[in-house]
């Protein structure tokens, strides 16, 4: 998929963690180098959401981008319904969205990362310290495209990319 915008939008949580400020500074730096306008909108609820695609809607957004976000991972319908209401192209960070219907995912495999966590889990209940186990981060990545979705939107996914996607919803 094709940007091509003068403006994409991201919307993290309003508490920030760490991981998420992360995030919105890697893709401030590629908005910059792509010469793109990045508008970042924080929400800690329902609502917060609902005046968030508002903003969008008003200042007529070309893209979203949602920073990885357990509460926006709770809001998964409302964020794909708001999405495909204002026929915004919007990118995940969870295959669960995109099974939701969607535009694109690009994130850590949920199933590899709870496997991670259970095996933590074991080591623990076996007597191991949480302080001497090391860190571990899932390696495991997902692109997940909804052609469905896609085809709502009026998009053509070029195929070289849906040929790279690990999953393509037809």
């Amino acid at each position: 998929m094709t940007l091509g915008s003068s403006k994409v939008k991201t919307s993290p949580s309003s508490t920030i963690s760490t991981a998420s400020e992360s995030e919105i500074n890697d893709t401030q730096a590629a908005a910059r180098a792509l010469g793109l306008k990045l508008i970042v909108q924080n929400a800690s609820s329902r609502h917060d959401i609902d005046a968030a695609f508002a903003s969008f809607v008003q200042q007529r957004a070309e893209a979203l981008t949602f920073a990885a976000d357990a509460v926006l991972n709770n809001c998964r319908d409302q964020l794909v319904a708001l999405a495909a209401r204002h026929a915004v192209p919007t990118m995940y960070f969870a295959r669960e969205f995109t099974d939701a219907g969607g535009l694109v995912s690009y994130g850590g495999d949920m199933t590899d990362a709870y496997r991670l966590t259970g095996v933590y889990a074991g080591r623990i209940l076996k007597g191991e310290k949480p302080a001497d186990l090391p860190m571990q981060q899932a390696t495991k990545v997902e692109l997940i495209i909804n052609l469905k979705t896609a085809k709502a939107l009026g998009i053509t996914v070029p195929l070289p990319l849906s040929g790279r996607a690990d999953e393509v919803i037809e």
